[in-house]
């Protein structure tokens, strides 16, 4: 090793899912939502003027918190935006877990969280989910550094009831608790309306599933006041200039378009239903998933090898080989044709 290799910070990083490019795939492995996006923002892109990308956007990102805030029924002090949900939890990471007490989250959830722990030199445990992959809420009933979960939990799709994630808070009043809904538009309940009741609680969510804006890379946070003004600190020190041009316009815009957004997500929620019914007659089993995703065992061929046969068909799904989820895949839900040429081929398949 050379002299200057000793002080490079050395991690192994987060693994995204495979983005591959052929023209007659069925894209089913990263959780994309299936549909365009909302028509107000295409009609905002194209009115868009080029001339205008010479200057810097706005550092505060004034109008998409506004319209953020709206949207929820939240002031403007308690809206936090970045360049997708990552940027926003890195933030987050860096900003409230700087103790010397563990930070806990699941050991089956968001393979980036362990990332930013380690990246940050953050101390962490992993309480296992049950064998149900559900969270047991008791195992955040003690001393920590911090608590992170999605809501409903990635890979899993499973749901946190309102209740538990209560409990939570009321016995974590030293701690800063982040509910990571990227999944929450397709059946689960948010968390937001006890940001009023703790001021310890930070939402994040994103537009790049339920907005179908995954390439525009807008995220948000929202919590009490005091949260968010230490967020826009550590954001500032970092880069004033987080969020581009289009993506604040186009954020706005999807923000105001309600009907496409609510049309989209029940589209999704109802082809969930369908493909889980299927699934289960091929064979399948899984928890009752609440986002745009099921994650499925099939009771006697393994995963590995459905992943492979779908694979070669250009079907793609994902596989993740580590303990207690290597027999699963994860199936995002893409349109209803889509998932009726999946099952026609698992049938086949399977068969």
């Amino acid at each position: 090793m050379t002299n200057w290799e000793r002080n490079i910070r050395k991690v192994v990083p987060y693994t995204p899912g495979e983005q591959p490019n052929q023209p007659d795939m069925i894209k089913l492995n990263t959780n994309e939502n299936p549909y365009p996006p909302a028509p107000k923002v295409q009609q905002v892109l194209k009115e868009m003027n080029a001339g205008d990308l010479r200057l810097y956007p706005d550092p505060s990102a004034g109008a998409l918190v506004k319209a953020i805030a709206d949207y929820y029924g939240l002031n403007e002090d308690q809206v936090f935006v970045g360049v997708g949900s990552d940027d926003v939890l890195a933030m987050s990471f860096l900003t409230f877990f700087n103790g010397e007490k563990p930070v806990l989250f699941p050991d089956i959830t968001y393979s980036f969280y362990d990332v930013w722990a380690e990246l940050f030199r953050i101390p962490y445990e992993r309480p296992a989910l049950d064998d149900s992959f559900h969270i047991k809420k008791e195992d955040y009933f003690k001393e920590n550094g911090g608590i992170i979960f999605p809501n409903p939990n990635a890979p899993t799709g499973v749901e946190l009831p309102l209740q538990d994630i209560e409990e939570i808070l009321k016995a974590n009043p030293g701690s800063v608790v982040i509910v990571d809904e990227a999944y929450i538009d397709f059946g689960a309940h948010s968390a937001l309306p006890l940001i009023s009741k703790y001021d310890n609680l930070l939402v994040v969510q994103t537009f790049s599933k339920s907005r179908s804006m995954a390439g525009m890379r807008i995220g948000f946070a929202c919590g009490n006041s005091v949260l968010i003004k230490y967020l826009n600190d550590v954001k500032y020190s970092f880069n004033s200039y987080t969020m581009n041009r289009t993506s604040l316009a186009a954020g706005v815009a999807a923000i105001g378009d309600r009907d496409y957004f609510e049309d989209t997500c029940q589209k999704i929620m109802d082809t969930r239903e369908w493909t889980q019914k299927e699934l289960k007659a091929l064979g399948f089993t899984f928890q009752d998933s609440k986002a745009n995703f099921i994650f499925a065992a099939h009771k006697t061929c393994p995963a590995k090898q459905i992943f492979e046969a779908l694979r070669a068909k250009h079907i793609y799904v994902r596989y993740f080989a580590k303990p207690r989820i290597d027999n699963y895949l994860r199936i995002s839900i893409g349109t209803r044709e889509e998932m009726e040429q999946l099952i026609r081929f698992l049938k086949d398949y399977l068969a």
